[in-house]
């Protein structure tokens, strides 16, 4: 779901020459610090040229300048879902003009919600992200560094506060680098480091005997297994659909089985269905009350990996979320095949090395060797009717700019399944555009689910009778989590 506003490895700018490497897939063993795949299916080949075509400016996929908002989903959702995929996975290796073996790509993330991104390796090997005064401070080693606490470059101290801790250089002093790439998930990062810290005084007050390494290990805890809990009862019903993730709690897991127990991102979810919110992402934000809306790649928003310069670009969590102060939240766009046209010219990557984030998703899933959606729909069970809605529609959209008689490719295949399909909230209840179809849902949640009841540490492995109520914080949804 990363959209990289400084993107140091270009994961792949040239296109996957020729189709010799599609014979004799194996998967291989998957390992909780590699990639793997869900299904064993045949992989689809689609001309190259087609797949740049169809996801260039101006294409079939090009939403234009107009915008067509979702009536539930909040913006703010979005880049929390940026937000957890940068908690999950890194990819540093993979190139566009290769074909990929998930089993060879290291993950650089653990593939867990334990919040490394928040994190780093902890007080101990990551000091320089933690306060440290010296003393007997019972906070020594507890809350994490933001701007207020000082920061090394020359920044207004107004600014500093509302800003992450940063080197003289203007580098965040954060646990993942990606998380200053645009300034909305820069500004969530911050906000899930105050929600630590904030957990953090809560707990020495109600036990001013809690303090430093102990009260650490209990402010993580308690603020991973909130954060798991919003990404289970708010994030994924409103992305996925509460059918869908009402039935894997029920009914169990059907396609995501770790070999050994051990957790691991699928490909299938990787590279194509939890990219589901390069579609949802407008050209413009409100970030505050009353105030303009601010280009995505504008001055104020976009640029990345800098320090916060412009008092305009702090955001107010409750604009883009549901919170308790009743404000009218912004939606995210429709869950379709289009997307906004800023996306498909990201001013940062050259336009010879293909500047379109969808013609670079549509390659990536080549390079993976992924099946078609077709493929995966029917192995899943759906039935017969929607398959053929889905591909029908795809090859409409597709038109003469990419030759999809032979499969629809799963991350395109997903987005017509979510606009013709859409989200299920109840046995016979769609809602085409606000979120995932039955396919990607499927993957998404299923692996999403998996990934907390496979770590020991999550409340959902540990402690299943958990919640929020026994925190005694209040805490239950994304909006009160970030404005704590």
């Amino acid at each position: 779901m990363s959209i990289k506003s400084h993107e140091k490895f270009h994961h792949g700018m040239s296109q996957l020459s020729g189709i010799h490497a599609f014979c004799g897939i194996d998967a291989g063993a998957q390992r909780s610090n590699r990639f793997g795949r869900l299904f064993e299916l045949p992989p689809l080949y689609t001309k190259p040229e087609g797949l740049s075509a169809l996801g260039s400016k101006s294409g079939p996929m090009d939403g234009g300048t107009t915008s067509s908002r979702t009536n539930t989903v909040d913006v703010g959702q979005v880049f929390f879902g940026q937000f957890i995929d940068h908690d999950i996975t890194l990819d540093t290796t993979s190139s566009l003009a290769s074909v990929a073996d998930p089993a060879q790509v290291a993950n650089v993330r653990t593939p867990t919600l334990d919040l490394d991104c928040i994190y780093g390796l902890g007080p101990e090997a990551s000091g320089f992200m933690y306060r440290d005064v010296g003393g007997n401070d019972p906070f020594n080693g507890v809350k994490l560094l933001t701007g207020a606490d000082g920061t090394a470059v020359s920044q207004p101290a107004a600014l500093a506060k509302q800003d992450l801790s940063r080197s003289a250089h203007g580098r965040a002093v954060i646990g993942d680098h990606r998380n200053d790439e645009n300034r909305i998930i820069s500004q969530l990062q911050l906000a899930m480091i105050r929600f630590h810290n904030k957990i953090a005084d809560v707990l020495n007050t109600a036990d001013p005997h809690l303090v430093r390494g102990e009260l650490f290990e209990e402010a993580r805890r308690q603020a991973t297994w909130h954060y798991q809990w919003v990404v289970l009862h708010d994030f994924l019903p409103m992305m996925c659909g509460k059918a869908v993730v009402d039935d894997i709690l029920g009914k169990g897991r059907r396609f995501y089985c770790a070999e050994g127990g051990e957790p691991f991102i699928p490909v299938e979810f990787s590279v194509a269905a939890y990219r589901f919110g390069h579609s949802m992402i407008p050209q413009k934000i409100q970030v505050q009350k009353g105030k303009p809306s601010l280009k995505l790649f504008g001055p104020e928003l976009g640029g990345g990996f800098k320090p916060l310069a412009n008092a305009k670009a702090v955001v107010d969590w409750n604009e883009l979320v549901t919170t308790s102060s009743g404000a009218n939240v912004q939606k995210a766009e429709k869950l379709d095949s289009k997307m906004a046209r800023t996306l498909l010219a990201l001013p940062f990557i050259p336009v010879s090395d293909i500047n379109s984030l969808a013609s670079r998703n549509l390659l990536r899933g080549q390079a993976f060797r992924l099946p078609s959606g077709e493929s995966v729909a029917e192995f899943m069970g759906r039935p017969t009717s929607e398959i053929d809605t889905v591909r029908l529609a795809a090859e409409n959209i597709a038109g003469s700019a990419a030759d999809l008689s032979s499969g629809t490719p799963l991350w395109f295949y997903l987005l017509v399944e979510a606009e013709k399909v859409g989200r299920q909230d109840g046995p016979n209840d769609f809602e085409p555009g606000e979120g995932l179809g039955p396919v990607g849902a499927r993957i998404v949640a299923e692996t999403i689910i998996g990934l907390m009841e496979l770590d020991e540490r999550s409340f959902m492995a540990s402690n299943r009778n958990w919640s929020p109520a026994e925190a005694s914080l209040g805490v239950g949804t994304l909006g009160a989590m970030l404005t704590l």
